[in-house]
């Protein structure tokens, strides 16, 4: 488990260093992201009891991803970019966390209120809510790179200035990572860099 929070972090340091490369100075509202993030996931799931609803599981899991962003960086703002004391300390909140059995709207809740009162992130509080949506550490592991593979490869072939093209052979860029993610090892040290050579090697097929 280590390992994989080692791997995220170090994602996750880069990718903000590619937004701003002095990040961590700016003070960014981390936290507020996170507890809009649970809203929006709230939605997916349905909590108005006026209307029919019917959760979407895919978007909640997705959501949770999205929250698990914000939360790798509090995470390293916390630690002073000391990504290996960061991850160590990841594994042993997670590891003294006792868990709770609650369905995903109290889950998301206990996240955001945690996150609102102390502007920090909570490890223990976000794996409740990990579980309690049916997803395991893997698949938050495999989610998390490829995403952040798959941003880093948009921003690295011209998304900003328009220049991306999203749609690869008739069909979406995501729907090209996660035939790639498929046929890589995901315990492998260099997992994110096999995936970004897969895309790069299937959107020079374009060309």
């Amino acid at each position: 488990m280590q390992k994989q929070f080692l791997t995220m972090l170090q994602l996750q340091h880069a990718m903000n260093s590619k937004v701003h490369s002095d990040w961590m100075s700016q003070n960014f509202a981390w936290y507020r992201a996170l507890w809009i993030e649970c809203g929006e996931l709230m939605d997916h799931q349905g909590y108005k009891w006026w209307k029919q609803q019917v959760p979407d599981a895919e978007q909640v899991k997705l959501e949770i991803v999205d929250i698990w962003h914000f939360g790798l960086s509090m995470l390293i703002t916390r630690h002073n970019g000391d990504l290996a004391a960061a991850a160590e300390a990841m594994e042993a909140e997670l590891a003294a966390t006792i868990r709770k059995d609650e369905g995903v709207l109290l889950a998301t809740e206990a996240l955001a209120s945690h996150t609102l009162r102390s502007q920090d992130f909570s490890v223990g509080k976000f794996w409740d809510l990990l579980l309690a949506a049916g997803m395991t550490a893997n698949e938050l592991f495999t989610a998390y790179v490829g995403k952040n593979v798959l941003n880093f490869f948009r921003q690295d072939n011209g998304y900003k200035d328009g220049t991306y093209i999203k749609q690869w052979h008739g069909r979406e860029d995501n729907e090209h990572l996660v035939e790639i993610v498929a046929t890589l090892d995901q315990t492998a040290d260099d997992f994110s860099d096999q995936l970004y050579q897969g895309l790069a090697n299937r959107y020079a097929s374009l060309g």
